[in-house]
């Protein structure tokens, strides 16, 4: 998962969550896992556990949305990220490090009994484990959600699903899934309506928000290929931070000046004196990134007895809950069998 900051530049309109209803959403896993895994967590920052120490702030968070947007009528589907691109590896190192020193940080808080600054530096050091992947992609299943395996980043794979009609949009908080090339994409799908403030413990109030791809290549007066280009100027995982000094309205004012000349465009922001990767590799990693297709998109009915056992057996979760929200998928369900059953009288 990339993080591309293009708030600055792209349209997105509002949108009811009742207009997503009966249409396919491809969720980026990871991406919601991290959002869980931050955002879940006890008075001090630590992470909810169960009576043996295994963490589940990420399997708490994801029972709770998905099944809340479960029985609105979303059809959810997930992907999760396979290897990681090669240029990629300085951006994990980066985020290594802010998470070491985010720890440091936490255990002086820890030391000093500040609650409030244990709180805010154990959300910058969430991390997700393989075990706690494999699971949630249990539960997922469980649900009776499809969950497809990206051979390389999630959010191209998810774009790759909305390009091939397989899907209506993808989900997620930021404009990556559009450089892949997604013709939609949905941000802030959230059950409660509200979003954490980068940065801040607090949180705030947001609406569904529908990003349309064509909409805004034709509203900035650019092509696909000058959108890659223009969020490799402002910065991506594959050239972390971008050009000093060039933010999304001076990149997108640069990338008209220089047209399709991609060379001119990148000699004259300076690229070759701040990167020793020719920008060219970079450009071909995201418009080139590798996807798969031969997945498998096919809803079921949701497995009560697998879910319970995941949640209930493993981690203690409450059963009465569990089941209260299961029931309310039922009840979706049932309404939608019985107005495709009434289009046959």
């Amino acid at each position: 998962m990339m993080g591309t900051n293009l708030r600055d530049i792209i349209r997105a309109k509002e949108i009811p969550i009742g207009a997503l209803a009966g249409k396919a959403l491809i969720v980026d896993g990871y991406n919601q896992l991290y959002q869980f895994l931050t955002t879940i967590r006890q008075r001090d920052g630590t992470y909810l556990v169960d009576s043996e120490g295994a963490v589940t702030s990420h399997l708490a968070g994801l029972i709770s949305r998905t099944t809340g947007l479960m029985s609105q009528g979303l059809r959810l589907g997930f992907v999760f990220d396979g290897k990681a691109p090669d240029l990629k590896r300085q951006e994990r190192e980066r985020r290594k490090g802010l998470k070491d020193e985010a720890a440091r940080k936490y255990e002086e808080a820890k030391q000093e009994e500040d609650v409030d600054g244990m709180r805010k530096y154990a959300q910058r050091t969430a991390r997700l484990t393989h075990e706690m992947v494999d699971e949630a992609k249990e539960l997922i299943a469980a649900l009776g959600l499809p969950v497809v395996q990206a051979p390389s980043e999630g959010e191209a794979q998810a774009a790759r699903m909305v390009l091939d009609g397989s899907a209506y949009a993808a989900v997620s908080q930021d404009t990556d899934a559009l450089l892949f090339g997604s013709p939609r994409v949905v941000r802030n799908l959230s059950i409660h309506g509200r979003k954490k403030r980068p940065g801040r413990l607090a949180f705030e109030t947001v609406a569904p928000e529908l990003l349309l791809l064509s909409e805004n290549l034709r509203a900035l007066g650019i092509s696909q290929e000058q959108l890659i280009a223009l969020a490799m100027l402002v910065g991506t995982d594959y050239d972390v931070g971008g050009i000093r000094g060039i933010g999304p309205k001076g990149a997108l004012a640069l990338v008209k000046e220089h047209g399709d000349d991609l060379g001119a465009l990148f000699s004259s922001a300076g690229w070759d004196g701040q990167f020793r990767t020719p920008w060219q590799e970079v450009f071909k990693t995201i418009a080139e990134m590798p996807t798969r297709g031969d997945y498998t998109l096919a809803w079921r009915a949701p497995d009560p007895d697998k879910v319970i056992e995941v949640l209930c057996d493993r981690h203690a979760f409450s059963k009465d809950n569990i089941l209260r929200s299961l029931s309310q998928i039922r009840e979706i369900e049932g309404a939608r069998a019985q107005k495709g059953l009434s289009e046959f009288f």
